[in-house]
């Protein structure tokens, strides 16, 4: 049964309160600049089909834009330092961060050409990827079959996976002891000025009528929906990715970095066992409730692909899988963050294609310097902003899984 506000109006109401909704309603109410009143609505509280639930939890540095490289590292501060930026409340659990990295490679001159063009950039940014001759990462994985194979970056410096999870949940936990209301309901409609330029009310699934002084459309893979109810059209959709939890008959000796193989498929080590992923072969946009696995992905594509890369892969056991939503950003798949240029009061944190979880520290707290102060105060997330959008100018990251 749908929940009602307690209120009629907020200065804030999010739309979604997964991982980045969250993010947004901590950091706007942790800040002692924000006196205001926020409502976050969820249309599915359970979160099972939300992309938080179905993450792969990962963060890497190795971003080919410096911005994206600082979002990364503030992440990486966020997770390392966690209980210390949730108040040194001795309830928050520390989070580890595994830190063996992304193993990123190259089976020709010209992708290696850029995979060290970005390990500059990286490294000027103070990142610890290191560029690698194939004999070198022979040297340092002896597991890989490395034929074909040219070169790689790696990074094992705070660069890998940490329970996200443990994140999201002390966000929305800690949001509600801050003052944020949580509803399980939907927001089924937007009513603007007579201008046209604000959104003065949002309207519930419930029927409520909720004014509000600010909107942020923090709907994952659902963006566009939010938005078509301010009149906004945004290159958001539903793309479905697959992951893959396998166990093998002959597992490595050494920890299995967040290998991506020229083929798109990615794997790692995940605990006792392992994980694999990748995007289909043909990528159309989905059904927003279509979560239906394809088996033939893993008997065509994944595992010939890791049998291939890890010889000792050869003979394995598929444990679990899934298949779950990118909010992909079809002009150029990062994130579009903040204010609608002539909707001013309509808010977007959205498209992050993947991206999503790692960046949510960096991202929830530029909004809240925007909520609170109309300005980024820490990072400029400029970049990011929808004028990209309205003139169709992709901002190009060239390291996209």
């Amino acid at each position: 049964m749908a929940q009602a506000a307690k209120q009629s109006s907020y200065d804030v109401v999010i739309v979604g309160g997964a991982m980045l909704g969250s993010s947004v309603a901590w950091f706007t109410a942790n800040n002692p600049d924000f006196d205001g009143s926020i409502l976050v609505v969820e249309r599915d509280p359970s979160y099972e089909f939300c992309s938080t639930s179905h993450t792969n939890s990962c963060i890497r540095q190795q971003f080919s834009n410096e911005i994206n490289v600082r979002i990364s590292q503030f992440g990486v501060e966020f997770v390392k330092n966690f209980r210390a930026f949730m108040g040194d409340d001795p309830r928050v659990p520390e989070v580890v961060l595994q830190s063996y990295g992304y193993m990123y490679l190259a089976d020709n001159q010209e992708f290696a050409a850029i995979l060290a063009g970005n390990q500059k950039l990286q490294q000027a940014c103070g990142a610890g990827t290191r560029h690698m001759l194939a004999e070198e990462i022979a040297r340092d994985y002896p597991f890989y079959n490395l034929e074909g194979i040219v070169a790689g970056n790696h990074n094992t410096v705070d660069e890998g996976y940490f329970d996200g999870n443990t994140l999201f949940d002390w966000w929305k936990r800690s949001a509600r002891e801050l003052g944020v209301e949580y509803i399980g309901n939907e927001v089924v409609a937007m009513t603007k000025n007579a201008a046209g330029n604000r959104v003065e009310s949002v309207t519930l699934k419930s029927g409520e009528v909720v004014s509000c002084g600010q909107v942020v459309n923090a709907s994952g893979p659902r963006a566009v929906l939010t938005s078509r109810m301010a009149g906004i059209e945004i290159p958001v959709e539903p793309r479905k990715r697959y992951t893959f939890i396998f166990d093998a008959a002959h597992p490595l000796d050494q920890d299995l970095p967040l290998t991506i193989d020229p083929s798109g498929v990615h794997m790692r080590s995940d605990g006792a066992y392992y994980l694999a992923g990748c995007p289909p072969e043909v990528d159309p946009p989905v059904d927003y409730d279509d979560f239906e696995q394809d088996h033939s992905i893993w008997e065509e594509k994944v595992w010939p692909t890791i049998a291939n890369r890890v010889p000792q892969f050869e003979a394995i056991k598929l444990i679990n899988s899934w298949a779950g939503h990118y909010a992909f950003n079809t002009l150029d798949q990062n994130a579009i963050l903040g204010p609608h240029t002539e909707v001013e009061n309509f808010m977007f944190v959205n498209g992050f294609s993947g991206h999503g979880f790692q960046q949510s520290p960096a991202m929830g707290r530029g909004m809240s310097e925007l909520l609170a102060y109309g300005e980024f105060r820490s990072l400029d997330l400029s970049p990011f902003g929808f004028e990209r959008i309205t003139k169709k100018e992709p901002f190009v990251e060239k390291a996209v899984i």
